[in-house]
């Protein structure tokens, strides 16, 4: 299949070092650059379970404790040398500091999304033209459906597995991103679940070369053996612990991840495999139904 590539315009970075590649090949490799996007209009959109959960129990947003959050996540990053890349804020949109659902880079360059939400649906293009600006080579667009990029994960060189709740990634959008990969000879696994949990990265997420997060209570039995035959060994997380974000860290590379805090058990179960995890107070965002997972769009990964 040929990818459907296009030229982007210029568009708005707080920071505008250039890129020295664009490219991720797997979802474990050293992160070398991020995307990110400071909360200065984070509020909490009912859009998902949590963020309903949060609301009912008298949540709201501070700004400036999100900020400094978010502050302390970029500080972490930076002392694991991943160079950080900052988009424009915009009043409009809320959820641009969840910068992993616009995008996605693929090992051929960005892949705009087509966000599900209304609230959330310029926000492919803002950052995509932002981007361009920096020196991201190339981008493809989803056609058809819609698909958000914490439905996707690069699980190695040759595999990836495409969520699908029919809500924010619906049939069609993981058709369309499917499509891509298995275009250029990748092994795609479709797994679908219910909308409760809005992404996949809630209940999956990899951590290291062939081992993974996963909250097995609610993954089919067929989609974990989909993972075991392809060689993924999963760590068991409880629902309750996913409903937390328990799932949803960042890998760096070279057994180094990134957690929010509030998972003590599963923190200690990935030192436990030898994992230098290092923990971030995420709670503003963490009741917005997101985690660092979502706050961050690798741009760059050190592939092997």
């Amino acid at each position: 299949m040929k990818l459907d590539f296009y030229p982007g315009a210029g568009g708005a970075l707080l920071s505008r070092p250039k890129l020295e590649k664009c490219s991720v090949w797997s979802e474990t490799d050293r992160l070398t650059d991020v995307l990110l996007c400071r909360p200065v209009f984070l509020e909490p959109v009912p859009c998902c379970s949590v963020t309903q959960q949060s609301l009912r129990d008298g949540f709201t947003t501070s700004v400036p404790a999100a900020l400094a959050q978010h502050r302390a996540l970029q500080a972490a990053l930076e002392r694991h040398r991943v160079r950080c890349h900052f988009l424009d804020p915009s009043e409009s949109m809320p959820d641009m500091c969840f910068t992993r659902d616009a995008l996605l880079t693929t090992p051929w360059g960005l892949l705009a999304l087509k966000p599900a939400a209304l609230h959330r649906q310029a926000e492919a293009d803002h950052a995509l033209k932002a981007l361009r600006s920096i020196g991201a080579p190339l981008a493809a667009r989803v056609r058809r459906g819609t698909a958000e990029g914490g439905d996707i994960a690069i699980v190695r060189r040759g595999l990836v597995v495409i969520g699908c709740s029919g809500e924010r990634t619906d049939e069609a959008g993981a058709e369309s991103v499917a499509e891509i990969f298995m275009g250029q000879g990748w092994d795609v696994i479709v797994y679908r679940f219910d909308p409760h949990f809005l992404h996949l990265d809630t209940q999956f997420a990899m951590v290291g070369e062939g081992l993974a997060l996963a909250c097995v209570d609610v993954l089919s039995d067929e989609f974990l053996a989909q993972l075991e035959a392809r060689g993924i060994e999963t760590i068991p997380v409880s629902y309750k612990e996913a409903r937390a974000l328990g799932c949803n860290v960042l890998s760096l590379g070279e057994r180094r991840v990134l957690a929010c805090a509030d998972n003590g058990r599963v923190t200690d179960m990935l030192r436990g495999r030898g994992y230098t995890v290092e923990t971030i107070d995420l709670d503003q965002f963490t009741r917005c139904g997101g985690g660092v997972h979502c706050l961050t769009m690798p741009l760059a990964r050190a592939s092997k």
